[in-house]
């Protein structure tokens, strides 16, 4: 079995186990993970408690079950928005051109010159700690990505020859983009919107950490990483259980995004075998 295969086939494993526990969390919880136990607080692992308890004695198996769906919804949101606002915007400059194209380009150039990280604290700042202003940190900070590969793509194919020709038959500008060019750069788009949700949940996770995403009593694993700094000395594995389960997601996502870009991207992967 090559490498690449035995690697997709490991991450997809590992993502798919990541989201039906999410999923199945009202079913697989051995407790309430909304309540409290002071007598409880701060367990190690145990047969009782799996993965301990945290500083409110809440049961952290059970938080870290439903601590994936925050994440995991939340990076597909902004993704999805992301794409279809860079998606719209990229096929009308490319298609079309002219002054709007100059404009939408001027305007990308500007988030992108800007640190995404900076951009998205500070709009979570202005609007408030909250899912919504998470949300749309993330769509501002990840549209000029999609919309100038998007571009890109659109302008090299409007030049093709069988573009062209379906010109000369009388096929208009809405049957052109929406039967002939989109179809010819899903495949980027796909690959793309992988990344993207990885960067995400990425993103989401160090704004929840310092507090401006997911806000308590949520379950959420940034959030529990940043509960349990105080305790990193005496209860390790508060931040040593929610930490390894982002580097998870994170890593079976990011290789999903490889393993397509290798096989979909017929540019790249002449370039490898070069």
């Amino acid at each position: 079995m090559k490498k690449s295969n035995l690697q997709f086939y490991c991450a997809a494993g590992l993502l798919l186990l990541i989201i039906g526990a999410s999923l199945l969390a009202p079913l697989l919880v051995t407790h309430n993970p909304f309540e409290p136990d002071m007598a409880s607080r701060l367990q190690p692992p145990s047969w009782q408690h799996f993965f301990g308890t945290d500083a409110l004695g809440r049961d952290m198996f059970s938080r870290i079950l439903y601590g994936g769906r925050a994440s995991i919804l939340l990076s597909l949101a902004s993704a999805v928005l992301s794409l279809g606002v860079g998606l719209v915007i990229g096929l009308c400059c490319g298609f079309y051109g002219g002054r709007f194209d100059m404009l939408c380009t001027v305007v990308s150039n500007i988030f992108q010159g800007i640190p995404g990280s900076c951009f998205m604290i500070a709009i979570a700042g202005i609007f408030g700690p909250s899912i919504k202003s998470l949300v749309l940190a993330l769509v501002i900070t990840s549209w000029a990505g999609f919309s100038r590969i998007v571009r890109a793509e659109v302008m090299q194919l409007k030049e093709e020859p069988f573009i062209e020709g379906l010109r000369c038959l009388g096929c208009g500008d809405r049957r052109l983009l929406l039967r002939h060019i989109i179809p010819n750069i899903v495949n980027k788009l796909l690959i793309l919107f992988t990344i993207r949700v990885g960067r995400g949940i990425l993103s989401i996770a160090g704004l929840s950490f310092l507090g401006l995403g997911v806000q308590p009593p949520t379950p959420d694993w940034s959030v529990m990483v940043s509960d349990a700094v105080l305790y990193y000395r005496s209860s390790p594995h508060l931040i040593l259980i929610p930490g390894a389960c982002i580097f998870s997601l994170i890593y079976a996502i990011n290789n999903l995004g490889e393993f397509l870009r290798d096989r979909l991207d017929v540019r790249f992967s002449e370039v490898r075998k070069w």
